[in-house]
């Protein structure tokens, strides 16, 4: 083989390896940011879960207080009605 032959053969190769590590290098850095995307995405989606189970709690409590201050509404106007007429 011609000594060019040579020279092209290690150049591509060590080019090769270069492309390859350099690769394999960017995989497990993109890797390891999803990772600590996802990690960051489940603990806002835990979050913002409790938040909504809050939320409907409130909203299943709500109509009860509704009807409680219907209750001591009335109430109030029989006690003010009792304060007029006595």
């Amino acid at each position: 083989m011609s000594e060019a032959i040579v020279v092209a053969l290690i150049t591509g190769g060590l080019s090769l390896a270069g492309v390859v590590l350099t690769c394999a290098v960017t995989a497990r850095k993109n890797e390891t940011a999803l990772k600590v995307a996802q990690a960051v995405t489940d603990t806002k989606i835990d979050a913002l879960t409790r938040e909504v189970q809050k939320h409907n709690d409130f909203a299943n409590r709500l109509p009860v207080v509704e009807e409680k201050l219907k209750v001591v509404d009335h109430r109030l106007a029989d006690l003010e009605e009792y304060h007029k007429s006595g």
